[in-house]
């Protein structure tokens, strides 16, 4: 049986979602994705989907969503990720908790938010606006990564084994939703100085 549309019949226009993130390194992921299974194990009864540890990431600035990916948007996100400095930094997440919505997500957090952290959103966020790609940026940063998705009540912020990811760049990332996985359209290495 063919799951295609009818001849004649237009498909839904697939929607392209475009963000800056931190992405894991490997060894950081395994670790992340242990902290996951330890949840899931703690957990036996609660209706969550998991995200794929491969997708594991912390959106820096979400630059919207569109039903094509335009080069142009393209090419000025690049630009503006060119002119920020930043230095590495070590980030630990240490708590579990949810966030509010229609699937809540179950998210990993950390009590401390390095600073370079805070200054790489604000450079990043600076540098958007002045190219012209400030109409999806938020006034507030919550860095986290989504481990889950709840089909039901929120879960309850609960400690963790510390997690501390090396933090040596960042990535703009392109996603079409519903296809799952991620291409890297750049990524900039932190440096100090």
């Amino acid at each position: 049986m063919s799951s295609a549309p009818p001849e004649g019949e237009a498909q839904p226009a697939a929607t392209h979602r475009l963000f800056f993130a931190l992405v894991p390194d490997p060894a950081t992921r395994e670790r992340l994705a242990h902290a996951g299974e330890v949840l899931k194990a703690s957990r036996p009864g609660a209706r969550l989907r998991w995200v794929h540890p491969a997708r594991y990431h912390a959106t820096v600035h979400f630059l919207g969503n569109d039903t094509a990916l335009r080069p142009e948007l393209v090419d000025a996100a690049v630009a503006a990720a060119g002119t920020v400095r930043s230095a590495p930094f070590a980030w630990t997440l240490d708590s579990v908790a949810s966030f509010h919505g229609c699937q809540p997500p179950c998210v990993l957090r950390g009590a401390v938010i390095p600073a370079p952290l805070q200054q790489l959103w604000h450079a990043l966020g600076h540098a958007l606006l002045l190219a012209g790609l400030g109409g999806h940026l938020e006034r507030r940063f919550i860095p986290h990564v989504t481990l889950a998705y709840s089909h039901g009540a929120m879960l309850e912020p609960a400690a963790i084994e510390p997690v501390t990811w090396p933090v040596a760049d960042f990535a703009l990332l392109h996603s079409v939703v519903g296809q799952g996985g991620y291409r890297t359209l750049g990524r900039w290495a932190l440096a100090q100085g």
